[in-house]
């Protein structure tokens, strides 16, 4: 038994240390790497065309949270929109989940419309109040 115990002791520290090991070799080297400089994304960045140091502007962080909760919505529309078609789909004529399923596809077609339209003016109103072209001096 106290072989056993010694064993389990053993092979607990070594368990721990190969876990471990690779954090604390890490966390020590951490102020020599600079990741702006030796990674290459910079330089990747700007080949492709985008500017690491450019600022957007409030209008654009708007533009850019409403575009994304929108497509969200519009996700969350398909969702509904599967969930109604497999429901219809395993009614096996049962009329009182056939007419949930049409009910639940028709509620979803109706909402990726209103997403698609809010979208579509969203986007005309932040390009138009974005741009230069909408201050009047």
């Amino acid at each position: 038994m106290n072989t056993r115990y010694w064993k389990n002791i053993i092979s607990s520290f070594l368990l721990i240390f190969f876990l471990f090991g690779g954090a604390i070799a890490l966390a020590q080297a951490e102020g020599t790497y600079n990741f702006q400089e030796q990674s290459g994304l910079s330089t990747s960045g700007n080949t492709a065309g985008y500017d690491v140091l450019q600022t957007t502007s409030v209008e654009d962080l708007i533009g850019q949270v409403i575009f994304l909760g929108l497509s969200f919505i519009g996700i969350a529309f398909f969702a509904f929109m599967l969930y109604g078609g497999l429901t219809w789909m395993t009614a096996r004529d049962n009329e009182e989940k056939v007419k949930k399923a049409m009910d639940i596809v028709i509620a979803s077609i109706l909402g990726i419309i209103v997403t698609l339209a809010a979208y579509g003016i969203s986007y005309f109103l932040i390009q138009y109040f974005a741009s230069s072209n909408a201050i009047v001096s």
